[in-house]
């Protein structure tokens, strides 16, 4: 019997080979396709396996160093780590010892003290159920001195994350002037405010790269080509600061600050023959390390006030310009009728019938509202403001400069801007217009860089005086330093500048006070709190070197606090760069202090114990990390000379007679607290020769070596 084929099973075999074949068809075809293009749905092919197998690393540029006007650094880049614990188990198999936290209370023990946490949160963060946890806030950028001491604790389980961050070594010293940094999510330092923000690109440099084949396991291919671009560092940048007078201007504007309780102080100080800014100082300050600001304007230039009787300076130099001043002429003071206004002077009775010589000296507003109403329109007195650098950007190397105000029209208001109300500058504006006195009337441009060098130490900027033409007659420069001397060294009973006599220092000057408006009310407060309170001067006065503007919003007293931060910075300025200092014996040796910095500490001890009357070591270290006073300044041979070490432990010396100025000067190198009482020099302290514990307060008494009647007498 013949077996029957099964044509149904026939038909499907055939239909699965004819699937078959052209499913070969469109894969050869496909695969053809895919062999021959260059492109597929649009995808270059070359390209997308290149970029599977091409990595690309980026260099980092090194972000420039800021310096002062001597090379000591102000802010730079710095290895940065943050600690972590690594808590699991796992971490440790294969290894001899332990990899992970064994012992979580010792470990939370002995860190507690270096990263300024509680041993119950430090425990808290060990106790976690986690691979491993990071040790905040205090572990994190941590610098390499703390790394290097919890390595020494030997800590199993404990370990380091590194990365960089800006460090200002000396705090919030020229905090507004250097700005700070914010570091991006990329891990990029970009500059906030001040010099970091203006030279942001060129402080930053510029980012590499390296673009190579890996393999699969992620590895570099050997014998494959790679592309390398070099990155290049940032520039470095040299201020016009001066460490030293910064120093000094920092002291007292902080000092009076804290005893007057303003709601800002400001100083600033620049070379009155060249316009370069020697320091400048805000309070409240700020730290950039830890950016606790409450304030993100740089006053020098951000700040815009109404000046008061400072401008009246510029006024009567206005009118000696025009040719209408006389001094010996004579007007009645206490007040005047402008149109429907009335204007009194500070003193509403008046100072009688005086003349115009004596209405300067006596900061007469009537004098100045005779000179605007007889000589002066609007716009005639906006011009010369105008020309003298009011009401226009002076173009320092700083952000955020504010240009100031000048809008006044009417009779009333022309009176009132001569004397410095209802007009806004800037302390940088005024610092500029200074220089015309200091320079025959030539005015010069303020600037607070002194050079920039790139990475191949070439001076790529290099900033200078610069000179913004002759502004007013050698006649004007001579009558006003007259004047601005008598404001100061008068025998007026109603005197403005009787609290700046400092017998032996040729310094003039100006006050100022004025009023400012109340914010809620649009209107001018009349109190005897609510004042901008200031000081304009120079010395010596017939050849300036140094030009001094301190100001102060609503202190108490008066202005008690500005005369302590003029006189103090007076003197120590005049002793710091020999300009004249009346007790100074001519035939005493001075030096010119070296450059101590990583030196050792017993050679450079032994060496300038042979010129100085006492050297004071900061810290057991055996290197110098710090130094006062500062490299290349003149230091008489009586003088101390202070030197800081690499170590933490710092013995308290016997202080008995030093003075205010030295204790402030120890105290700001050790970076120390204190409690004082009295004023003068010390007799009394409660360390002596011992090593100041963490938790030790210095305590001090000091007393007067001067006798009463000597005293120089603080008129208001």
């Amino acid at each position: 019997m013949k077996k029957k084929v099964n044509v149904n099973k026939i038909k499907l075999n055939k239909l699965i080979l004819i699937f078959i074949l052209l499913f070969l068809v469109v894969a050869i075809g496909r695969m053809s396709v895919l062999a021959l293009s260059s492109e597929i749905d649009g995808v270059n092919i070359k390209e997308f396996v290149s970029n599977r197998n091409t990595r690309k690393k980026t260099v980092y540029a090194k972000r420039g160093t800021i310096y002062d006007s001597v090379g000591n650094t102000l802010a730079q880049t710095v290895n940065s780590y943050t600690v972590i614990a690594y808590l699991s188990e796992s971490r440790s198999k294969g290894f001899k010892t332990p990899q992970h936290v064994v012992d979580k209370e010792k470990t939370a023990k002995e860190l507690s003290p270096i990263l300024g946490m509680s041993e119950e949160s430090i425990l808290l963060l060990l106790n976690r159920n986690a691979y491993q946890v990071e040790l905040g806030p205090g572990g994190r950028d941590i610098t390499e001195l703390k790394k290097e001491q919890i390595e020494e604790l030997e800590l199993p389980g404990i370990s380091f994350i590194a990365s960089y961050k800006r460090y200002y070594q000396n705090d919030d010293f020229a905090s507004y002037i250097l700005g700070y940094v914010k570091t991006t999510e990329s891990g990029e330092l970009v500059g906030e405010m001040g010099i970091e923000a203006y030279y942001n690109d060129m402080l930053r440099g510029e980012d590499g790269y390296i673009i190579y084949q890996q393999d699969a396991y992620g590895y570099k291919m050997p014998n494959t080509s790679e592309e390398v671009k070099e990155s290049v560092d940032g520039v470095d940048v040299y201020l016009t600061i001066d460490s030293n007078i910064q120093f000094f201007a920092e002291k007292y504007t902080k000092e009076a600050y804290e005893k007057y309780n303003p709601e800002w102080a400001i100083t600033v100080v620049a070379d009155a023959k060249t316009g370069a800014i020697l320091a400048s100082t805000s309070y409240p300050s700020f730290n950039p390390n830890i950016k606790n600001m409450t304030n993100w304007l740089n006053p020098l230039v951000s700040f815009s006030f109404e000046p008061g009787s400072t401008m009246k300076t510029f006024t009567y130099m206005a009118a000696m310009e025009e040719k209408v001043y006389n001094g010996d002429d004579t007007f009645q003071s206490g007040s005047i009728k402008i149109g429907k206004n009335e204007i009194f002077d500070w003193l509403p009775e008046g100072f009688g019938e005086i003349t115009y010589d004596e209405g300067f000296v006596l900061s007469s507003n009537v004098a100045i509202s005779n000179i605007t109403k007889n000589h002066f329109t609007a716009d005639k007195l906006r011009e010369y403001f105008k020309k003298f650098g009011f009401g226009s950007k002076t173009g320092i190397e700083l952000p955020g400069e504010l240009s100031g105000m000048l809008n006044f029209k009417y009779e009333v208001d022309v009176a009132n801007a001569g004397f410095g109300q209802g007009i806004t500058i800037t302390p940088i504006q005024m610092i500029q217009a200074l220089t015309m006195i200091s320079n025959d009337g030539v005015m010069l441009k303020p600037y607070i860089v002194d050079k920039i060098v790139d990475a191949e130490e070439e001076i790529v900027y290099q900033g200078s005086k610069e000179e913004l033409g002759k502004k007013v007659s050698t006649e004007t420069v001579d009558n006003i330093k007259d004047l601005l001397y008598e404001v100061i060294y008068n025998d007026l009973y109603y005197s403005t500048g009787a609290g700046y006599k400092m017998e032996g220092y040729d310094i003039i000057g100006k006050t100022g006070t004025a009023q400012y408006v109340n914010e809620s009310t649009g209107k001018y407060y009349f109190d005897t709190l609510n004042y901008i309170r200031s000081f304009v001067g120079m010395f010596p006065k017939d050849d300036p070197e140094v030009i001094i503007y301190s100001v102060m919003k609503r202190p108490y007293e008066s202005s008690k606090g500005i005369q302590e931060v003029v006189r103090g910075l007076v003197k120590d300025i005049a002793n710091y760069k020999s300009i004249f200092n009346p007790n100074l014996n001519e035939d005493l040796t001075t030096y010119v202090m070296e450059n101590y910095l990583n030196k050792n500490v017993d050679v450079v001890k032994s060496d300038l114990e042979k010129k100085f009357s006492e050297v004071i070591i900061i810290g057991n270290g055996n290197k110098i990390i710090d130094q006062y006073p500062k490299v290349n300044v003149k230091v008489s041979a009586i003088e101390k000379v202070y030197l800081v070490t690499n170590g933490d432990e710092i013995t308290i010396p016997n202080m008995t007679n030093w003075s205010r100025r030295e204790l402030d000067i120890f105290t700001a190198l050790a970076n120390i607290e204190y409690k004082y009482e009295g004023t003068g020099y010390i007799y009394e302290q409660n360390i002596v020769d011992e090593v100041l514990k963490k938790e030790d307060i210095l305590e001090v008494k000091l007393k007067s070596k001067i006798k009463k009647e000597d005293k120089i007498k603080d008129n208001n």
